[in-house]
């Protein structure tokens, strides 16, 4: 049953690749409304699904954290794709702040800093491992080793997981949750937080693509196609 179903999963993996850009765009989309359908029928209380966010990013960044304290080396990391992680969850811890201090700041606090720490010991403590000369401002290489990939694609299930929270928020309101802190400056933070989740949700679908493709096909070591980076 489960060599069946991984044979099927193969096959579709396989198609969906011969597919042009355009298609896969495509298909991206529509499976994304599609599982953001199931959750809103599935979860009666969104919060799970901040939760659950929250557990996967864990998840992702103590195995970061191991590679970092363990393995001694950052190799495989991109230092401008953490800086811009940190100002991204910057921006969202402020948004938490101001439209209500609760479990959300703690663990947006939380994964603020974790993030912080990771920068300092690329930047400081490990910075001899650092492939400066391939941080193109993504956040892989073409080659990535098993506890990045694992951490990225925690970090990829986050974001969706995040990403849905805060759409199905918005319809549930009717829109209230965007003009919620009314419509002058601080009226922005809602849409620019749930812009930014989107942007990152797409971003790193293409590589938990090829992570499940590669996990499919028996691989430790993740090998992108040099036209993904």
């Amino acid at each position: 049953m489960m060599k069946e179903l991984k044979s099927r999963i193969q096959y579709a993996m396989s198609w969906i690749r011969r597919q042009p850009p355009k298609v896969k765009a495509f298909l991206a989309v529509v499976s994304a409304m599609t599982v953001l359908v199931f959750l809103r029928v599935i979860v009666h209380d969104k919060e799970y699904l901040f939760l659950a966010s929250e557990a996967v990013h864990a998840t992702g960044i103590s195995v970061l954290i191991y590679k970092l304290t363990k393995e001694r080396t950052c190799a495989g990391l991109s230092l401008k794709t953490q800086e811009l992680t940190a100002l991204y969850l910057g921006v969202r811890l402020y948004c938490s702040f101001v439209m209500e201090f609760g479990l959300h700041t703690l663990l947006d606090s939380a994964a603020f800093f974790t993030t912080l720490w990771v920068i300092y010991m690329i930047r400081l403590k490990l910075r001899a491992t650092y492939m400066e000369d391939k941080d193109n401002f993504v956040i892989y290489y073409v080659i990535v080793e098993p506890f990045t990939a694992h951490y990225v694609f925690a970090l990829g299930i986050a974001r969706f997981l995040n990403c849905a929270h805060w759409i199905l928020e918005v319809l549930d309101t009717r829109g209230g949750l965007l003009t919620a802190l009314g419509y002058g400056t601080y009226g922005l933070w809602p849409f620019m937080v749930i812009l930014s989740e989107i942007i990152q949700t797409f971003i790193l679908a293409d590589f938990c693509y090829y992570y499940v493709q590669s996990l499919m096909g028996g691989q430790l070591v993740l090998r992108l196609p040099s036209g993904v980076v």
